[in-house]
């Protein structure tokens, strides 16, 4: 059983419109509703590949209502913690030619009663976890160690946990060595604090987060494809992609093809690579089923293209 915990989960609204131009009014051509945040969409992942999850998430208000009810429409067990404040709500608008442009609402602050029973909940219903995976932004009122106390945590029970987060939280929290981190090029340049122009750039951020105490480093690099570093090496996985429609939540479908896959190694890589391509490929936030995959489309390889320039390089 995978279980993800995502302390500011958001209700996800997508438009798809023809092109952006700001002061104008603006026709969507279609709209979307969907539970978000980084963990909500790992576990809509999973269990869209027919593997048993629970979604550990706090939810206060009408969106969070709707949030709850949306997941248990998709079969989605959830053990939600009550909290005050509302539930966010994001926006995001995909322009024709792939450009998404995204508002993201910081969300309610948690106040230290509602943080001590997300931390229960998330004990309690660990207990039978195979993974734990923790993501996405801390809302306000976490302290940045809140992750690292996480792991701590998941690791005395027993379980592995995959952290996919960013800034003070990430770095805090590689002290405690999770068992995998899965950083995007810009997370992975700010970490390390330096720009990233190659893939061979992103290997060696990704050795010194491992340095740094993560156990293995999943990174998505856009468009160029994900790197997979650790104990045993270094591997470069990409896919073939036909049109981008949308690319939120593709990380987290990455991830949970990750996850499912065993979490580590080359197929494990090879499977992230097929759920991220996967996902690009569908509207919105929708996350990829079986029949949705196209293994022959991935290709992995140990041979890293070091001098590679990436198609969109962090500054």
């Amino acid at each position: 059983m995978i279980l993800t915990v995502t302390p500011n989960p958001s209700l996800d609204r997508t438009y798809e419109v023809q092109a952006l131009k700001r002061g104008e009014v603006i026709r969507a051509e279609t709209e979307r509703m969907d539970p978000g945040g980084k963990g909500v969409n790992v576990s809509r992942a999973v269990a869209a590949a027919g593997r048993n999850t629970l979604a550990v998430l706090p939810l206060g208000g009408a969106p969070g209502a709707l949030v709850f009810e949306l997941l248990d429409g998709q079969g989605i067990e959830v053990a939600p913690v009550p909290v005050t404040g509302d539930t966010r709500s994001n926006i995001a608008l995909a322009e024709a030619d792939g450009v998404l442009t995204k508002i993201n609402a910081p969300g309610p602050e948690l106040s230290e009663a509602e943080q001590e029973h997300l931390l229960d909940t998330v004990r309690e219903k660990s207990r039978d976890a195979d993974w734990i995976a923790c993501c996405g932004s801390l809302p306000r009122g976490l302290a940045p160690s809140w992750y690292a106390d996480v792991v701590t945590r998941a690791h005395d029970g027993g379980a592995r946990i995959a952290l996919d987060t960013s800034g003070r939280a990430l770095v805090e929290a590689l002290r405690a060595r999770p068992d995998v981190v899965k950083p995007n090029a810009e997370e992975l340049a700010e970490a390390v604090g330096r720009p990233l122009a190659t893939v061979g750039d992103a290997v060696k951020a990704a050795e010194e987060l491992r340095a740094m105490g993560a156990r293995a480093v999943l990174a998505s690099l856009g468009a160029d494809g994900q790197l997979l570093v650790d104990d045993a090496g270094a591997w470069f996985g990409s896919a073939r992609v036909d049109a981008v429609r949308s690319n939120v939540g593709a990380g987290d479908a990455a991830l949970a093809g990750f996850l499912i896959a065993g979490g580590s190694g080359p197929e494990a890589l090879a499977s992230a690579v097929a759920h991220g391509a996967a996902a690009v490929q569908l509207p919105g936030s929708v996350m990829p089923t079986p029949a949705d995959l196209d293994p022959a489309a991935v290709t992995v390889t140990a041979d890293i293209p070091a001098d590679r320039e990436l198609t969109e390089p962090v500054s």
